[in-house]
């Protein structure tokens, strides 16, 4: 399945979809279906500001745990707190109800540093060989 083209990825399998001053965060498809069925996600704090690649949250599955990182800098306005009673959501829609915090973006070249769809998918490609 090709990623969606109004999003940008990182090495290490977050999405990030900017609208605006704002950046909603979460974890591709490709890293769901890594970890397997997903049962519990860590949600940042509201107010709490990282630099680009700062862990920032963690998920657990029936596979593995992982911290997600953030794919730019910014300080966290939202965090979709459905997830704490319904982390599945990210199984079943990692780019819309899937996502996991929203950042006022710090500074917008950070984008440029990460992979648009079609390179994610070529990364995709290459680790699977």
């Amino acid at each position: 399945m090709a990623s969606p083209k109004d999003l940008r990825f990182t090495k290490t399998h977050e999405w990030v979809r900017v609208e605006g001053n704002e950046a909603t965060v979460g974890i591709t498809d490709h890293a769901q279906e890594e970890l397997g069925d997903i049962t519990f996600v860590e949600l940042p704090e509201i107010g709490a500001e990282y630099s680009r690649f700062d862990p920032m949250s963690a998920i657990e599955s029936v596979k593995a745990a992982s911290d997600i990182y953030a794919p730019v800098a910014g300080k966290v306005i939202a965090v979709n707190e459905s997830l704490e009673n319904s982390p599945e959501k990210i199984n079943q829609s990692s780019y819309g109800d899937g996502w996991i915090a929203r950042l006022a973006l710090r500074d917008p070249k950070d984008l440029y540093e990460l992979m648009d769809a079609e390179a994610y998918d070529a990364y995709l490609e290459e680790i699977e060989e």
